[in-house]
């Protein structure tokens, strides 16, 4: 046993938040030299919990698009954040659910296979939903304008009310404007 110094330069970038703590352990795992594997395109995510299981993360996303954005072909997420992590195109998504999985998986002793949504039963699909005209709703301008302009920015839009104001109408809507 030895002491383990971890060095996260430079100081003046701000660092937050639990998604160093997988690539740090792997990183003592490779270079005590009980994993051996090339992770040089790789991106790890994931907050560690005291037993070694891995717990949801924040951010997961913009993370993995960043990382395919810079060209990393391979992400180990949490096994709850895969769906989410899965949404960004061209990035092989791997759940993790234990440090100790994947740990066997990098030395190759065991296979942890790719996240894929389409055997997702939870799957989100706009096939089931009835989509509306945004032409036929009437009144409600300043919302469908609203939409309008999200849609057309590529931009989030947060709609709030009463129940039976309109919102999921109109949030029903959205594919009929978009190409």
């Amino acid at each position: 046993m030895k002491r383990i110094t971890v060095n996260l330069a430079p100081a003046d970038l701000r660092k937050e938040g639990p998604s160093y703590d997988l690539p740090i352990a792997v990183g003592i795992l490779l270079s005590s030299e009980q994993v051996s594997t090339d992770i040089s395109e790789t991106l790890l995510l994931g907050e560690l919990s005291l037993d070694g299981s891995l717990r949801h993360t924040h951010g997961i996303l913009p993370m993995v698009a960043l990382a395919q954005e810079k060209g990393l072909t391979i992400v180990f997420v949490p096994a709850i954040d895969a769906r989410e992590a899965s949404l960004v195109q061209g990035v092989k998504v791997i759940p993790v659910s234990s440090l100790a999985e994947l740990a066997t998986h990098l030395q190759g002793e065991s296979h942890i296979p790719d996240y894929h949504p389409d055997g997702d039963k939870e799957s989100v699909s706009l096939e089931g939903w009835a989509a509306m005209d945004l032409a036929h709703i009437k009144g409600q301008e300043h919302v469908k304008r609203a939409l309008e302009v999200a849609a057309a920015g590529g931009h989030n839009l947060l709609m709030s009310g009463p129940p039976g104001s309109g919102k999921t109408l109109i949030a029903r809507s959205l594919p009929t404007i978009l190409p």
